[in-house]
């Protein structure tokens, strides 16, 4: 198993997530667009390629990135506040839906989906903006 901050190479991402890759670039773009800069942070994992990353702004998690072969999750922790504001935005039914059957925990509900289309970095904007809204 890989060891904590053992980033793989572009290479090893390329044939894990397989035509899944062309959305990675377009989640940090979108990230870094949000809240530049981002720090990503790779973990060892039990999931199939061994280690995830996590993107950091400073000391704070804004999303964490979960190569599978052939495809590309993203998981956010919201806070109550934060889900709230997700909740009344305009994101899809389908994320308003993960958002309301996320168990509620300590530090916030916790969701997962895939990243299938480029349509889909508007979903990951958006989260961000209520994760990182102003009180």
């Amino acid at each position: 198993m890989p060891t904590a901050n053992d980033a793989p190479t572009e290479e090893e991402l390329k044939k894990c997530l397989g035509p899944a890759h062309e959305f990675w670039g377009l989640v940090l773009q979108t990230t870094e667009q949000h809240l530049a800069p981002i720090n990503p942070v790779w973990k060892p994992a039990k999931i199939p390629f061994g280690r995830f990353c996590r993107l950091q702004h400073k000391e704070r998690t804004l999303l964490n990135l979960l190569p599978s072969p052939g495809k590309l999750e993203v998981s956010v922790i919201l806070g109550e506040r934060a889900a709230g504001l997700a909740l009344e935005s305009p994101l899809p039914a389908a994320i308003k839906k993960l958002i309301r059957e996320a168990r509620p925990y300590a530090e916030g509900r916790g969701i997962r989906f895939e990243v299938t289309q480029a349509a889909d970095a508007p979903i990951i904007a958006q989260l961000l903006a209520c994760k990182t809204a102003k009180k």
